[in-house]
């Protein structure tokens, strides 16, 4: 009887054991599931406090508008920018270097052009060849008119931006303009167009590649930099902008 009555009693405790055991193990999964989401906003939000240069939220590739120029830019595919890069590099060549004038290329270009197709047509009826199939060049009128809507766009709007920035209203977006156009009048007054046009080709075509491939070290090397001239800029307002006259429009506003 005594044997049964222990029997009994362990029976039931054994089954409240393995109860307290598995209360105990969902209690300690749910506690794991709550810190790994506490976690997760954690992570996410260490990501988007990561600093991006310009304020940039895309990659490099959608920046630059994406499909075949953006792919030109990273070297997507190396044969095609190598070529385009090497065609930019003759051309400047061929015009600054050698001082081949644009109109002498153009015309000597027609001259051999025609001149073969010329003697081409001609002679395929002594020699029995086909001719050349010259095709029919026009410019469709709808491809016209987009680029001329374009266009039209794009200037007005730069003729909005400098009404903006002449009439007083933004000091900081005066003060950026200025300075760029001093610099782009030094380039200028070192290099001709052609120059500069070749330049900034080239810097198109290394400088998003390369901050592609550092594109962390360069984000933080900016952050920085930017800390740096913020705090320069708050002293500077306090010094020297906020003792100038504002402009009519600013005041109004205000």
């Amino acid at each position: 009887m005594a044997e049964h009555s222990e029997e009994a009693s362990s029976k039931p405790e054994s089954l409240m054991e393995k109860i307290a055991e598995k209360l105990h193990g969902d209690d300690s999964s749910s506690s794991s599931d709550s810190d790994n989401e506490k976690s997760e906003p954690s992570a996410s939000s260490v990501k988007a406090k990561i600093y991006r240069l310009f304020g940039r939220e895309e990659p490099v590739h959608k920046v630059l508008g994406g499909g075949k120029p953006a792919d030109v830019f990273l070297w997507r595919n190396k044969k095609i920018s190598a070529g385009v890069l090497g065609g930019a590099t003759a051309v400047w060549v061929l015009f600054e270097l050698l001082d081949y004038h644009l109109l002498t290329l153009v015309g000597h270009c027609l001259v051999l052009s025609l001149a073969i197709l010329f003697l081409w047509s001609n002679a395929s009826t002594f020699i029995n060849k086909i001719p050349p199939h010259i095709p029919e060049v026009s410019i469709p009128e709808d491809v016209a008119i987009n680029v001329a809507l374009s266009l039209r766009y794009e200037i007005n709007r730069a003729f909005a931006v400098l009404r903006d920035i002449a009439s007083g209203r933004d000091l900081k977006k005066f003060l950026a303009v200025i300075a760029g156009l001093w610099v782009l009048s030094i380039l200028g007054s070192c290099c001709n167009f052609l120059t500069l046009f070749y330049i900034l080709f080239v810097t198109l075509h290394t400088v998003p590649v390369l901050y592609e491939k550092y594109e962390d070290k360069v984000d933080s090397f900016a952050e920085k930099a930017m800390a740096e001239i913020k705090k320069q800029y708050v002293v500077f307002d306090a010094k020297v902008l906020s003792k100038i006259p504002r402009g009519p429009l600013k005041d109004k506003k205000q």
